[in-house]
């Protein structure tokens, strides 16, 4: 009976041990079971496994660095963007690959010491879904010491005009380090000019008409531009522009003396016109008298010649009579109206200055915008006038107030008034 109960103990003890071995190795597979899981999940998600956020690369360096994702690369493809000039990927196989070819720096395209963040990116060729988009930053720099310069896009010297602007602007062309600000000066004094700053500022002025000064030699005066460009570090680079100012004419104040000797001489005309026309009434006025007077003295003397050849005593003494009255009717004719002489002489003197004038004002008209010999033209005017108002220094000119300019031209074009003053040749 003992036996039987020692038996079924050991049994017991056995069969509690198995069972609880089968617990711990399925608490063990399952564990590993759980783990898995966990690590498939996460290789799922498409990650670029060994990029480098930052990029430092010497001029004339080579880039050759090789991306990988957590997938199979056959079916992915990769791409940039923002990317600087040179710097390429293959889509392929995500091949990182730039070379630091110094013309990228000489040309401006690149610069040293500045950052330039460039995005990265993948994507399945199966999902579009599914992606990755990072990116990086990438600088270049020198160990060479290149100096920054000022290019201005003229050339020295410049030669301009009094009133003519000058344009041109400053451009620079960066070194290790680039221009932050440039400062101008000029060996004389200028006014009203616009400034540079900046690289790529445009300098603009315009020399005024008093610039160049009567004791300048050879009528030109020498302006020396001065650009300094200065960078962080005080690394400075100048350019000179030297500018030769001629000296030029006024032209605005030329035209407005011309505009003012042209208006004058129209005023000038008009009363040689009024005093042209009084005295040409004048004339006309005495000369109907003096005709009239002829008439009376002429019809006298033929009534005498009638009456003397008729009968009769009386009719004959009468005759005899009469011619002498006829006789003593000139000088009367000589008293009253007598011959005008003078006022003959000024209308033609007027009449012939009043055509010169308008013939000259005509033949100095200025020809285009800016006529180059509007000085002269001005002169020319000037002593036209001037020798009319001295040749008619004794005439009495007088202005009407109540003719118009058209109707004065008017009389003075007259088809008669032109027959009266007609020079013909005998």
């Amino acid at each position: 009976m003992l036996k039987k109960l020692v038996t079924l103990l050991v049994l017991s003890c056995v069969s509690f041990y198995f069972a609880s071995a089968q617990t711990s190795v399925d608490t063990v597979v399952a564990a590993k079971i759980d783990t898995m899981v966990v690590r498939e999940k996460s290789d799922s998600i498409l990650r670029i496994t060994n990029l480098n956020p930052y990029f430092t690369l010497h001029v004339d360096s080579v880039l050759s660095y090789q991306l990988s994702i957590n997938k199979d690369a056959g079916s992915f493809h990769w791409y940039l963007k923002n990317s600087p000039v040179g710097l390429r990927i293959n889509k392929d196989n995500g091949l990182l690959s730039f070379k630091a070819d110094r013309s990228f720096f000489l040309s401006g395209k690149l610069k040293f010491d500045i950052p330039y963040p460039v995005t990265l990116g993948v994507q399945s060729l199966v999902d579009p879904e599914e992606k990755v988009d990072t990116g990086f930053t990438i600088v270049f720099y020198n160990t060479e010491v290149i100096l920054p310069k000022l290019k201005p896009t003229v050339i020295s010297p410049l030669t301009i005009e009094e009133g003519e602007q000058v344009s041109f602007s400053v451009q620079c062309e960066a070194g290790n380090f680039p221009i932050d600000n440039i400062l101008f000066s000029s060996n004389i004094t200028i006014h009203d000019f616009k400034p540079v700053r900046s690289c790529n500022d445009e300098f603009r002025w315009t020399p005024p008409y008093d610039f160049v000064k009567e004791t300048d030699s050879a009528k030109v005066r020498i302006l020396n531009l001065s650009f300094v460009g200065t960078s962080k570090f005080q690394t400075k680079d100048t350019t000179t522009i030297r500018l030769v100012v001629k000296d030029a004419l006024n032209y605005p104040l030329a035209r407005q003396e011309y505009d003012m000797v042209v208006s004058n001489v129209k005023s000038y005309v008009l009363r040689l016109k009024y005093t042209f026309l009084q005295l040409d009434k004048k004339l006309k006025k005495t000369k109907t008298t003096r005709t009239a007077f002829d008439l009376t003295s002429a019809s006298t003397a033929l009534t005498g010649t009638i009456l003397s050849t008729t009968g009769g005593e009386s009719g004959q003494t009468a005759g005899k009579i009469l011619p002498s009255v006829s006789i003593a009717l000139v000088p009367v004719k000589e008293a009253t109206a007598p011959n005008k002489t003078v006022e003959q002489n000024q209308a033609s003197l007027i009449r012939s200055s009043i055509k010169r004038l308008e013939y000259m004002s005509y033949d100095y008209s200025l020809v285009g915008d800016k006529d180059p010999a509007i000085v002269s033209k001005t002169a020319k005017l000037k002593e036209e006038l001037k020798q009319s108002q001295m040749q008619l220094i004794d005439v009495p000119i007088d202005i009407s107030s109540e003719m118009t300019e058209q109707q004065l031209n008017d009389y003075f074009n007259n088809p008669k008034v032109n027959k009266k003053y007609r020079l013909t040749g005998k």
